[in-house]
């Protein structure tokens, strides 16, 4: 069986390339929240744990809505390598810091792509991204806030911070 040969693309090229590494930073993050779900459980850390892992879950579903886009508009959607995963933490706010600065990083990658989409006039692209612009505004604030729960607690023992996370 042939595959068929796409003869246009909706999605311009220089956006599917800049939708292609926000696929392969959705899933470095992915993997990257996984990490420190594991830490977490290793140090009975329930709470955070499961906020780690449904932050793996959700940032490997917005890789996959990436993926899945970049193919309907007629591109090429690539699976990506992950590399350089950090395994070992020296603290839960340090991981939660990280976190932060992660999805600051995933957000300015977004507003890139945002941005390429826009000025090369690929209107379905601009608009599918008008989503993820939304949620990453969602996901800084979820991760400020906890931080102000470890400013809120000071040095209290981290299970009892833990145990005031939210798992959401």
């Amino acid at each position: 069986m042939k595959t068929a040969i796409r003869r246009q693309m909706t999605i311009h090229p220089e956006v599917m390339d800049v939708l292609n590494e926000q696929i392969a930073l959705e899933m470095h993050a992915s993997a990257s929240y996984l990490a420190m779900a594991s830490w977490c459980d290793q140090r009975e850390l329930l709470n955070s744990k499961a906020f780690f892992y449904k932050q793996s879950e959700e940032e490997r579903g917005h890789a996959m809505k990436i993926f899945d886009f970049i193919n309907e508009a007629g591109g090429a959607a690539i699976s990506p390598e992950v590399h350089n995963i950090t395994n070992e933490f020296e603290g839960l706010r340090e991981i939660y810091e990280k976190s932060l600065d992660q999805e600051i990083h995933v957000t300015q990658s977004i507003y890139k792509c945002f941005k390429k989409a826009r000025s090369v006039d690929d209107f379905a692209s601009e608009v599918f991204l008008q989503w993820f612009v939304s949620e990453q505004v969602e996901e800084e604030d979820s991760v400020r806030s906890i931080l102000d729960v470890f400013d809120l607690m000071g040095d209290m023992p981290l299970k009892m911070i833990d145990e005031r996370l939210p798992t959401e």
